[in-house]
C-alpha cells in the first residue's frame, strides 16, 4: 500500500469449484468473509463458470467484494473450470487492469507455482494445503517448486500448527513467513445450533455432509444404521452432497456408493444443497461422521466439516489422533478406528445421555477457536505488520518517502527489520550486498551512496570504513556493531565524527565498546535484537516443562559442559528431564575445529554424554536449521550457560515461544534479562527449574517471561525504535 490507500485490496482465487460444496469450496468463502472483515476491499476470481448460486450468491451480497467470472466476462474461453496456468495468467492480467493489488491470496500449489515468477511475486498470500503430508511423499522437486513459492509469498497461510511445522522442517524457507490460519466456521444468518440436551426422538439421526469417496468411509457410513439396528439402537442417515469421487484403483466405488445412497437401508440422500441447507439439514441431526480411512490419521488438515458440526452443537465420530487429542482432549469419547469403534461409539452415544453432554460441549469449545471473528482478527494482525501506517515523523523529513540504503555481507540479523522498513509507505529501501566481508561491487556500492538519504551498516567492518569515506554533506550514516567487530581492528579505524550512531544491542555492549574505543556517548546507541513474538507465539507440546533447551554450542564459551551439570543434577531425581541441543556441531564449522583447545574441549563433553549414567538417553541433538518456533514447541526451559555474550537471543526467543529462561551470570546479563532468571551456579539453576515444576508454577513462570519480552524486544517494539532512529534529523 504504498499509495497510502484507505483498505487494503484484495485479489483472492482458489484453485476449486464454487459449484461444489466441500471443505476448500467453504475455504473460499470464509476467506473472502474475514478479508472483509478484517478492512480489505476483496476481489474473489471464480475458477469455474457459475452452475449454481449456492455459494457465490451470498459473496455477491457482501459490501466491499466484487465477484470476477473470466467465463462470464468472456475473458477466458471454455466453459470448462480454468486449469492452473491460464488461471495464473488470468490474474496477472486482472492485476495489470488498474492499481495493483496490495495482496494475491492464493490456494492451490499449481496456480501459485505459476505465480511465483510473476508480476505478482511478493504480494502473494499463500494458503497451502496441496503439499506432502510426510517426509516419504516430499520428493527434491516438490521442495524446489515450494522453495520458490515460498520466496515470492510475503505470507505462507498454514491451517494447522502441525502442518506449518512440517513445512518449516522440510523447507527451510517457509520459516519467518509462516502464519497460522484455521479454517473459519461461519453459520449462515438465521441458522440455529441444535437444541442442547440428547436425543428427544426415538431413532438416532447422524449426519455426513461433503464429498463420497473410499478413503473419507462414506460407502461404510451407509450400513451404520443397519449395523446399529441389531444392537438395538435405531438409527436414520442423511447424506449431503453431489459429488461422488470416481476413483481410477476402484472403479465400481461410484456405482456402489449411489446404490447405497440411494436404497441403502435406513439411508436418507439429500443431494446436493447451498451450504446454509446443508448445515440446517446436520442441526437437526444429533451425531456427526468424520471417521476416516487409517491411512489418512497422519493428515496435517484439519476437517472443517468437523468444526461446523461442534459451532451447531452436534458431536462428530472422528478418528483419534494427536490432532484430534489437542482439540477434543484425549478422553473425548467419540474417537473412533474401526467400524465395531464406530459402532461401540454410537450405541453408548444412544443410550448415555451424560456421554451425549460432554461430546457435545467439547466440539461446541473446540469450534469457539474458529470463528469469522478469529480469522479476521488474525488477518488484521498480519495485514497491520506487512502494512505499517506511515509516521509524519518520518515524511516530514522529506517530500517524498526517506531513502534507506542497507550494506553488509551477512544480513541474517536484519532481515525482518529489512522486511520491515521495505514495507513502509514512507520509505524506500535499497540493499547494498556484499558478496563477502571485504568484497563488494565499488559501481553498485557507489550508487548507494550518492542515492540515499540515510546508510545502515550492518557490521562495523570494512564495509562501514567504505561508506564513512564517502558519505555525503546531509547524509546520515547508522553503523550497526556485533561483538565480532569489536575485538577486530575495523573500530579503531572508524573516523567516529563521520558516523551518526554506532547501534549496540545492550547497555553492557554499549559500555563496553565506548570503553574500547573511547568514542562519545552521545554516538553510541542501544537498539536490542528484535524477536518475532508473533512467529514464536505456539502451543506447547506434552511434556514440555521437563525438556530444557540449547540453541547453538560452538564455540566452548557456550558452555554446554555447564547445561550438562544443570541436567545430571536434575535427572538424580526426575529422569523425565532432557536436554534438547539444535546446533551444528562443532566440526562443522573449520574455524572452530582447527583449534587444539577446541577440540580437547568438545572431546571431553561428549565422552562425558557417552559415560555418564545420569545423561545417558537424556541429551538429544537435533538438526541445525530454521524451524527454531516449530523446534521450540517441546521446549520448557531455555538455558543460557555461556561465559560471554553480547545479547544471546535463544532466551529471548524461548520467552517469546513460552518457555522459562534460564542464564547463568555472563556479563552484561542483567542488563538484557530480568534477574530472576539468572542463577549463580548450575547446581542453584538446576533447583530453580525443579522447584518450578514440582510446585506448578512453571505456566505462570512463563507466561510472564513471555509478557516481558514481548513488551521489550517484541518485533514491533524493535521496529518503532529503529523508525525512530532512522528518522531523526
Amino acid at each position: 500500500m504504498k499509495g497510502h490507500t484507505l483498505r487494503p485490496r484484495a485479489l483472492v482465487y482458489g484453485d476449486v469449484d464454487l459449484n461444489i460444496i466441500d471443505g476448500s469450496a467453504i475455504w473460499a468463502q470464509g476467506m473472502v468473509q474475514a478479508l472483509a472483515r478484517a478492512g480489505c476491499e476483496v476481489t474473489l476470481v471464480l475458477k469455474a463458470p457459475v452452475r449454481t448460486g449456492r455459494l457465490v450468491d451470498p459473496l455477491r451480497a457482501l459490501p466491499g467484494v466484487t465477484v470476477r467470472s473470466p467465463h462470464e466476462e468472456g475473458l477466458f474461453e471454455g466453459d470448462g473450470a480454468m486449469p492452473a496456468r491460464q488461471a495464473a495468467v488470468m490474474l496477472t492480467r486482472i492485476d495489470a487492469e488498474a492499481e495493483p493489488y496490495d495482496l494475491v491470496v492464493i490456494r492451490g500449489r499449481r496456480v501459485a507455482g505459476n505465480l511465483s515468477g510473476s508480476s505478482l511475486a511478493g504480494r502473494l498470500w499463500t494458503y497451502l494445503t496441496d503439499v506432502p503430508q510426510s517426509a516419504a511423499e516430499f520428493p527434491a522437486s516438490a521442495k524446489a517448486e515450494l522453495r520458490r513459492i515460498a520466496d515470492a509469498s510475503r505470507v505462507l497461510l498454514c491451517q494447522t500448527e502441525e502442518l506449518r511445522g512440517f513445512l518449516e522442517g522440510a523447507v527451510p524457507a517457509t520459516a519467518g513467513k509462516s502464519v497460522l490460519f484455521p479454517p473459519v466456521v461461519v453459520l449462515p444468518d438465521g441458522l440455529e445450533p441444535r437444541p442442547d440436551g440428547p436425543p428427544d426422538r426415538r431413532e438416532l439421526r447422524l449426519a455426513y455432509s461433503g464429498k463420497f469417496a473410499p478413503r473419507w468411509n462414506t460407502y461404510e457410513m451407509t450400513s451404520l444404521p443397519r449395523l446399529l439396528a441389531i444392537r438395538g439402537v435405531d438409527a436414520e442417515l442423511h447424506m449431503i452432497g453431489d459429488k461422488i469421487h470416481n476413483d481410477p484403483a476402484d472403479p465400481a466405488f461410484a456405482t456402489r456408493m449411489r446404490t447405497a445412497l440411494e436404497s441403502g437401508q435406513g439411508v436418507v440422500w439429500h443431494g446436493g444443497h447451498p451450504r446454509a441447507e446443508a448445515m440446517r439439514l446436520t442441526a437437526a441431526c444429533d451425531v456427526g461422521l468424520s471417521w476416516r480411512d487409517a491411512s489418512m490419521d497422519a493428515s496435517l488438515e484439519l476437517s472443517t466439516k468437523v468444526l461446523e458440526c461442534g459451532t451447531l452443537g452436534v458431536p462428530v465420530v472422528l478418528n483419534r489422533t494427536p490432532m484430534h487429542e489437542r482439540l477434543l482432549g484425549a478422553d473425548y469419547p467419540l474417537f473412533a478406528a474401526t467400524e465395531d469403534d464406530v459402532l461401540d461409539a454410537l450405541t453408548l452415544i444412544g443410550k448415555n445421555s451424560d456421554v451425549f453432554t460432554l461430546a457435545v460441549e467439547r466440539c461446541r469449545a473446540a469450534a469457539a477457536e474458529f470463528t469469522l471473528e478469529a480469522a479476521a482478527g488474525r488477518l488484521r494482525a498480519c495485514l497491520a505488520q506487512a502494512f505499517p501506517e506511515p509516521s509524519q515523523r518520518v515524511l516530514s523529513v522529506k517530500d517524498r518517502p526517506l531513502r534507506v540504503g542497507v550494506a553488509g555481507h551477512d544480513l541474517k540479523f536484519f532481515t525482518a527489520l529489512l522486511d520491515y522498513l521495505r514495507s513502509r509507505p514512507d520509505m524506500e529501501v535499497r540493499v547494498d550486498h556484499w558478496s563477502a566481508l571485504k568484497a563488494h561491487d565499488e559501481r553498485r556500492s557507489q550508487e548507494l551512496a550518492d542515492w540515499a538519504d540515510v546508510v545502515v551498516c550492518e557490521w562495523c567492518g570494512p564495509n562501514a570504513l567504505w561508506y564513512s569515506q564517502r558519505k555525503r554533506p546531509g547524509q546520515r550514516l547508522v553503523v550497526r556493531l556485533h561483538r565480532f567487530e569489536l575485538y577486530a581492528g575495523w573500530p579503531k579505524s572508524l573516523d567516529i565524527d563521520t558516523v551518526d550512531d554506532v547501534v549496540c544491542v545492550s547497555p553492557h555492549y554499549n559500555a563496553l565498546t565506548r570503553e574500547i574505543t573511547g568514542w562519545p556517548a552521545d554516538k553510541v546507541a542501544t537498539v536490542p535484537n528484535w524477536v518475532d513474538d508473533a512467529q514464536l507465539d505456539r502451543a506447547k507440546l506434552p511434556g514440555a516443562e521437563h525438556h530444557l533447551g540449547m540453541i547453538g554450542i560452538a564455540p566452548s564459551r557456550k558452555r554446554l559442559d555447564l547445561a550438562l551439570d544443570v541436567l545430571e543434577e536434575l535427572r538424580r531425581d526426575d529422569p523425565r528431564f532432557t536436554l534438547f541441543v539444535k546446533s551444528k556441531l562443532p566440526w562443522e564449522y573449520w574455524w572452530i575445529w582447527q583449534k587444539d583447545e577446541e577440540r580437547a574441549h568438545y572431546e571431553k563433553v561428549f565422552r562425558r554424554i557417552r559415560r555418564s549414567a545420569l545423561l545417558s538417553g537424556g541429551v538429544v541433538f537435533d538438526s541445525y536449521g530454521r524451524d527454531v518456533a516449530a523446534w521450540l514447541r517441546r521446549i520448557g526451559f531455555v538455558l543460557s550457560t555461556s561465559d560471554d555474550e553480547s545479547f544471546h537471543l535463544a532466551p529471548a526467543e524461548g520467552m517469546a515461544a513460552g518457555a522459562v529462561p534460564a542464564l547463568l551470570p555472563w556479563p552484561g546479563a542483567e542488563t538484557i534479562y530480568d534477574r530472576r532468571w539468572i542463577h549463580e551456579t548450575p547446581f542453584d539453576m538446576a533447583a530453580a527449574i525443579a522447584a518450578t515444576v514440582a510446585e506448578g508454577r512453571w505456566e505462570d513462570e512463563r507466561r510472564l517471561a513471555r509478557t516481558q519480552v514481548t513488551s521489550a524486544y517484541g518485533l514491533a517494539e524493535v521496529c518503532a525504535r529503529w523508525t525512530d532512529l532512522l528518522s531523526t534529523t
